[in-house]
């Protein structure tokens, strides 16, 4: 699997990896998997993890641990997802917004978590060359896919907050592949984002405490 670490071609000076370019695209397919609310998302998210992870580790250590996290929580989603399937009237999960004790939990752990994970990679700074973003995105990806574990709107809110440190730090890093990925996840993130708001009108659910009218 050596080749997946090599350069595939070279994009306007940047040097594209396979692993770079093949995890994110399938990561850009759960994405699209994600807004079409089918369950699939959540394993071919787990592949995707899988090969950055190999195109990460050994180089960018905390970006690394990042993907086991997210190989992980596509675990936990998937498991979520499948239990909330079996429960709707499509076969798909259903989507509301979440309640302003919610929002504040996921903002607050986002807050304390990047903190934290900020300040193990000072303390070792082999995990990550740059702690403050990395930070960021490593807690602010584990928010938005517990967010999207949950059918939550809110989701699609956290992944473009991601975006908008993702796109600068791997192209900086040289992986222009996730960069210029991260780009098209942005717009994927605002149709889903528009998409998921109009399916939790459209639900007939009860308006839930704190979600907006």
């Amino acid at each position: 699997m050596n080749w997946l670490n090599s350069e595939a071609f070279t994009l306007l000076g940047q040097h594209i990896m396979w692993s770079d370019m093949i995890g994110n695209t399938i990561g850009l397919i759960a994405l699209a998997l994600g807004w079409l609310r089918s369950i699939w998302s959540w394993p071919v998210q787990l592949l995707s993890g899988v090969i950055l992870f190999s195109a990460f580790v050994g180089h960018l250590t905390g970006s690394a641990g990042k993907q086991v996290v997210v190989i992980v929580v596509a675990l936990w989603g998937w498991w979520q997802w499948n239990r909330g399937k079996d429960e709707s009237r499509d076969g798909h999960i259903s989507v509301r917004f979440a309640t302003w004790r919610e929002r504040a939990y996921m903002v607050g752990a986002a807050a304390v978590g990047t903190l934290a994970v900020s300040g193990l990679f000072h303390a070792y700074p082999t995990l990550s060359w740059d702690p403050w973003p990395d930070a960021y995105i490593f807690v602010g990806t584990i928010v938005a896919m517990y967010a999207q574990a949950r059918g939550m709107v809110e989701f699609w809110f956290a992944w473009l907050l991601v975006d908008l440190v993702g796109v600068p730090l791997n192209f900086a890093n040289g992986y222009a592949f996730s960069g210029f990925v991260y780009v098209v996840y942005g717009a994927l993130v605002l149709s889903g984002m528009r998409d998921w708001w109009l399916r939790s009108r459209k639900a007939g659910q009860p308006v839930l405490e704190g979600a907006p009218a």
